[in-house]
């Protein structure tokens, strides 16, 4: 061996390790003179360098709390149980589970079902029947499944969620609401039903101005895939305030579908400026249906029983036609969207809540066969979507369910255009690890179970449909620590109300 060659080999190491140490050496002690001159931070200016790693390491605790310090029910907004409901699900693996559950029957609010001594002799309950939505107008809703895809905008999610979601609800026939961002082509792609979101600002139905567009309107019900119309009052994550997609997510694309400039902040309004009391939203009711033909409601989050009684008197002034074909309700616990964290921790009623005060008073008014309900509020599991049928509610809508089928690991960077999932970024090189043809096979299979399940739990109870499922069917714990029925803590509503009287 050449001892000349050794000698240069060596004095190449040498050398790039002390370049490399140099540059470690110049990188520190600039970030030391940085951070020990800068006034902003205290723990920086204290412990210069040092400092740096405290918020490296809370960036990781929120990875290391997940995979190994929190336990399977602790952690939020879906702790890992229901996560892996949701997964094993999706990927259609066994949900059985052995040696007893880990659930813990005892916090203030667990739910449990009251199973029959004599269930339906079936193996498992038969699906839900399809169900009429707005039967008076010209083009009515046939909708097959109970259980959908809730609002979530191209824009929000990748052009790769959205075409796994429209594949995977076409192929199990549910349909998916196009969020506020309008009308995608990656939304027909797959051929299911799709149900159009007009949000504060108008996007896909707008005209120059940013006002509702008869012609968009017509345009957009001409797609037969369009069954409904539903306009957004405001949604779980933010009640009060509009949609929000950062300017980093503005793409072109997605600019000129919505109809603003691209690379900036995509702010709607907080109201419909057209909307300021319960008459002006039938008006805008009653256009839309009489415009596309087809049914139309709203969607809100309930903040109190006045606004209900106040809609609801103005319907009864009218007449019973010119009430919503559909009411969609979202808990104050939503979350898929950007929001302030004030909204999203304190603002409007839990679905718990709002769910059972909305169905009375359409019992109570006289108007529960006129208006159908639909609700959605981190439901991802089929007790949830049971509970939810329990309280009378049509139709569950889940978001956050279908990141999870998409493959969501609740990274928390829906609104930062990091999602390492591919499913909120539109970063190519995140993008492709999101193939849509995999993907819709996994949405598939998460409602396939979802019904199943929840047909294992109305069986259980001795009723052949789901929605058959009442409030004597699940009972919940209570400050004492017994439980009760969900029918005497929510007592049924005769019509007549407010005149009339609870039923026990």
């Amino acid at each position: 061996m050449n001892p000349v060659w050794i000698t240069t080999a060596e004095i190449w190491i040498s050398t790039l390790l002390l370049l490399i140490l140099t540059a470690l050496i110049v990188i520190g002690l600039t970030l030391f003179t940085i951070d020990i001159t800068q006034t902003k931070n205290a723990i920086r200016r204290n412990y210069p360098l040092i400092g740096r790693f405290r918020f490296f390491f809370e960036h990781l605790g929120v990875f290391f709390r997940q995979y190994f310090f929190a336990m399977d029910r602790e952690e939020m907004p879906f702790n890992r149980a229901l996560r892996e409901w949701a997964y094993r699900a999706a990927k259609n693996e066994d949900n059985t589970i052995p040696f007893g559950s880990t659930r813990d029957l005892n916090p203030v609010g667990s739910i449990s079902f009251v199973n029959c001594p004599y269930p339906t002799l079936e193996s498992d309950a038969a699906p839900a029947q399809p169900m009429v939505i707005g039967p008076q107008c010209k083009h009515p809703f046939e909708a097959k499944s109970l259980f959908n895809i809730s609002g979530m905008s191209f824009g929000a999610l990748s052009h790769v969620a959205v075409r796994a979601l429209s594949h995977g609800a076409s192929g199990v026939g549910c349909w998916m609401n196009t969020g506020e961002g309008g009308l995608s082509p990656y939304h027909l792609e797959g051929g299911c039903d799709v149900v159009m979101q007009i949000g504060t600002a108008k996007y896909g139905v707008r005209d120059g101005d940013g006002k509702l567009s008869d012609e968009r309107l017509r345009e957009v019900a001409a797609i037969e895939q369009v069954r409904m119309f539903e306009i957004k009052l405001s949604q779980g994550a933010k009640p009060g305030k509009g949609g929000i997609l950062p300017g980093i997510k503005v793409t072109a694309e997605i600019a000129a579908i919505r109809g603003i400039p691209a690379g900036e902040d995509s702010i709607s309004p907080n109201r419909h400026v057209e909307i300021e009391n319960p008459g002006d939203l039938l008006d805008m009711i009653a256009h839309i249906r009489e415009v596309t033909g087809k049914p139309v409601g709203f969607k809100l989050v309930i903040g109190g029983c006045n606004v209900l009684d106040h809609l609801f008197d103005e319907i009864k002034r009218r007449g019973d036609a010119s009430a919503p074909d559909f009411i969609t309700l979202d808990s104050s616990d939503g979350g898929t969207g950007a929001a302030p964290q004030p909204l999203m921790d304190f603002m409007g009623l839990p679905l718990k809540e709002s769910l059972p005060m909305l169905i009375d008073h359409l019992v109570g008014y006289g108007l529960r066969d006129r208006v159908r309900v639909i609700c959605s509020g981190k439901l991802i599991t089929p007790s949830g979507v049971a509970w939810a049928l329990c309280m009378g509610a049509d139709f569950i809508v889940s978001a956050r369910g279908f990141m999870f089928a998409l493959g969501c690991i609740q990274a928390m960077q829906c609104n930062k255009n990091t999602c390492p999932t591919g499913i909120t970024t539109h970063q190519k090189r995140l993008q492709r690890g999101l193939v849509p043809q995999d993907k819709a096979v996994r949405v598939q299979h998460y409602v396939e179970n979802m019904m199943h399940d929840v047909g294992v739990i109305a069986h259980s109870c001795g009723v052949i449909y789901p929605r058959q499922l009442q409030r004597r069917h699940a009972r919940i714990i209570t400050t004492d620590g017994n439980s009760t029925g969900l029918h005497l803590l929510h007592p049924e509503t005769e019509a007549g109300f407010p005149h009339g009287k609870k039923r026990s």
